[in-house]
């Protein structure tokens, strides 16, 4: 897999960006105690680039690293690479489109750890790729700090993301994510010890991993497979399958269409020999 990923959509960020803001001015209108946090964080910028900046320097910034630092290192990152904006665009719409619970662009833009957590990590990762290890490492423990949620920056992690509530996930250090990947709270892709090395699993695009899934090893998820809540995957799964329990087995093959857009945690009855 490789490890840089393709930008699919580079239409979605302006369209993202416009409702955005429109919800952002129906909170104004609705909520006037709220109205100066929208106008901050959102309706005072021109584009998505910008308020994103701003909303990750809130979140992040402490004593030690200032908002403002923080701030301009990613105005410096999107510009030099404006397919992090596009990836978060994705990411938007991917919390809007798979969670129920998701009203509109606002409420994970404002409010979701989840995608504050990923968005901490792409700003990681590019910092991880131009050599700028220790300020990496430093997002890395504020994400870990302030979201509950732990991914090495060298991690790579795919558009279209989306981590449903966020919290207890870990991502290793040589993993690698796919596109339109969806996982819940508690979620690990691991090592099987302490061997150095490539030793993380590889996550195939429309990938569904459940609540407390443990996928541990340099193994491979094929495209729009399943991997059930609370099951510990030691070795390959292949395409549109379903793994479940611990160890982990197969269940029938193929189970569902796009398990990660339908967010489909049903499993079949039906258990494969082996």
């Amino acid at each position: 897999m490789a490890k840089h990923l393709e930008v699919v959509d580079n239409a979605v960020t302006p369209w993202v960006w416009s409702a955005l803001r429109q919800e952002a001015q129906i909170v104004m209108r609705d909520e006037p105690s709220l109205a100066s946090l929208m106008s901050a964080v959102i309706l005072h910028h021109s584009d998505l680039a910008a308020a994103l900046s701003y909303q990750i320097a809130r979140k992040l910034s402490d004593q030690e690293l200032r908002a403002m630092s923080v701030r301009e290192f990613a105005q410096e990152a999107y510009a030099a690479d404006p397919s992090i904006v596009t990836f978060a665009a994705a990411d938007l719409r991917a919390v809007y489109e798979r969670d129920p619970a998701c009203k509109g662009y606002v409420q994970p833009f404002m409010h979701f750890k989840g995608f504050q957590a990923l968005q901490t990590h792409r700003l990681a990762h590019w910092l991880w790729g131009r050599g700028r290890e220790a300020l990496a490492f430093y997002l890395q423990s504020r994400m870990s700090e302030i979201f509950q949620v732990d991914i090495h920056p060298a991690a790579v992690i795919g558009e279209g993301a989306f981590f449903d509530h966020g919290t207890g996930i870990v991502i290793g250090e040589t993993a690698v994510i796919g596109r339109d990947v969806s996982m819940l709270h508690g979620v690990t892709l691991g090592g099987t010890g302490a061997e150095r090395g490539d030793r993380h699993p590889k996550i195939g695009n429309g990938v569904l991993l459940g609540a407390g899934a443990k996928v541990l090893g340099n193994i491979k998820i094929g495209d729009n497979a399943k991997i059930a809540s609370g099951s510990v995957v030691l070795s390959d799964v292949p395409a549109g399958c379903t793994a479940a329990g611990v160890p982990a087995r197969l269940v029938k093959c193929p189970t569902c269409e796009e398990p990660a857009r339908t967010m489909d945690h049903t499993l079949p009855s039906e258990v494969l020999p082996g």
